[in-house]
């Protein structure tokens, strides 16, 4: 291919010599004279070059059908954290739900599906009746400042 760019770039700056015939066979002028001189141009096609392609061992990997069942929950007395959760995934269908009791005392409680078909959808409940505890406010004490007086080291006579 670059052989063909080269020869296109060449034909017409290409000199070739012509004899006009005459004394000594070059012409009246003793030499021979240049002409510049068309050069017809086929296409030249690279021989087709062997490839010998590698391939490298690729690693399949085998993908399961997703599917799992899990539940968890807490339980703390000292800290008052109360929680569950249980999910559940056959294929692209997800189902599950969480429940919290929330700083009021009230439950918190959200069911939840997913799939490619609906999307992300829940159900927020709630539950119990909110407790707001009683701060007893002591009274508080008000002072009256003390009178101050400023002594300056001039005063003393």
């Amino acid at each position: 291919m670059w052989f063909a760019i080269l020869l296109a770039c060449m034909s017409g700056a290409l000199a070739v010599p012509i004899d006009y015939g005459g004394y000594g066979g070059y012409g009246g002028y003793g030499g021979a004279v240049y002409a510049q001189a068309p050069i017809a141009l086929q296409t030249v096609h690279a021989a087709p070059v062997a490839v010998q392609a590698v391939h490298a061992p690729v690693a399949v990997e085998t993908v399961s059908y997703p599917k799992y069942a899990f539940s968890y929950g807490v339980k703390d007395p000292h800290t008052g954290d109360v929680k569950t959760q249980q999910e559940e995934r056959d294929g692209d269908v997800v189902k599950g739900s969480y429940s919290l009791v929330e700083p009021d005392g009230t439950t918190r409680t959200v069911h939840y599906s997913a799939d490619d078909h609906s999307g992300f959808n829940a159900v927020v409940q709630k539950s119990g009746h909110a407790v707001h505890p009683q701060v007893a406010v002591a009274p508080v004490a008000h002072y009256v400042a003390a009178p101050s007086y400023a002594i300056s080291p001039h005063s003393y006579h």
